[in-house]
């Protein structure tokens, strides 16, 4: 091989020996400890850096450690109640409060013609009930297509309508809307028998 060819560079030989520095680690911390320092431990609360260890004393300083040595009966509280959030902040839900309305020009300036936005949402009337609606006769109402708000004889409107357009009779006798019949009479009986037919 030529000395000024290309692989010349590439060839890698190992080292007889290692070369790397050795660094045996830490020495333990606890007074009048010579033994290798294989573990960390905290100073404590709210303190920088960390002690090294070998493996007796940190056990030791893990039995003696006490978290909250030196707080204030208040502060341990605080600190308990903070724990409970996983120490992240919170707000109150359901205050009521809304915020000022948000700018829309990040949207392009687009306008906001429902209130989606400012809270106010015209289309969000909400109908107020005047008696007790059960959920029978809201079906049933849904049967006949008509509102909860409706009339008796808006309901017997409905229901001869109804009986009219899906009557096998009125069909040339074809049976096929015979269930949805069957579904208008007895909605239209039920709300009968609580005096809305």
């Amino acid at each position: 091989m030529k000395i000024d060819s290309p692989l010349f560079d590439s060839i890698r030989v190992k080292p007889g020996k290692d070369r790397r520095v050795k660094n045996d680690g830490p020495v333990c911390q606890w007074a009048g400890c010579k033994e290798k320092a294989t573990n960390f431990a905290p100073k404590g609360p709210n303190t920088e850096g960390r002690w090294h260890y070998c493996v007796k004393h940190v056990r030791e300083y893990n039995q003696s450690y006490n978290f909250f040595a030196g707080m204030k009966d208040d502060a341990v509280l605080a600190y308990q109640k903070d724990a409970l959030t996983g120490h992240r902040p919170t707000w109150k839900m359901g205050t009521g409060k809304r915020k000022a309305k948000p700018d829309l020009s990040a949207l392009g300036g687009s306008a906001d013609p429902f209130g989606l936005f400012d809270g106010t949402g015209k289309e969000q009337k909400t109908r107020v009930e005047t008696r007790v609606i059960r959920n029978a006769e809201r079906k049933a109402f849904e049967a006949l297509s008509l509102e909860v708000s409706a009339t008796a004889a808006q309901v017997k409107t409905r229901y001869k309508d109804l009986v009219k357009r899906h009557h096998p009779d009125a069909n040339g006798g074809d049976r096929s809307t015979e269930d949805r019949l069957i579904e208008i009479i007895q909605a239209y009986n039920y709300l009968k028998s609580v005096g809305m037919g």
